[in-house]
């Protein structure tokens, strides 16, 4: 992971899920993220079946945000499902 976000990026750190587990970041990584990051507005996944209100508009502005970084770098999540961008979109629920 490139950027320094103030925080440990390790998923040993338990601020970040593992690739089998749905990759993105747990509860306790959004936590110490915002702590680190005063004003920050970071949320954890939108993993429900159907949200309502924001939260929807969240996960479609995540899901079209993930597929435009999945066709800018090639990655098909059906020949290689195991990638933490195609497990994460899975974790939101993208379709």
């Amino acid at each position: 992971m490139g950027k320094d976000m103030g925080i440990k990026q390790s998923v040993k750190s338990g601020n970040f899920r593992s690739t089998k587990s749905g990759a993105g970041m747990t509860k306790k990584g959004v936590a110490a993220y915002r702590k680190a990051n005063p004003g920050s507005k970071l949320q954890t996944a939108v993993t429900e079946d159907k949200p309502t209100g924001s939260r929807a508009k969240r996960r479609k502005s995540y899901c079209s945000r993930s597929k435009g970084q999945m066709k800018m770098h090639n990655i098909n999540c059906s020949k290689t499902p195991n990638k933490r961008i195609c497990r994460a979109r899975s974790r939101w629920k993208c379709r």
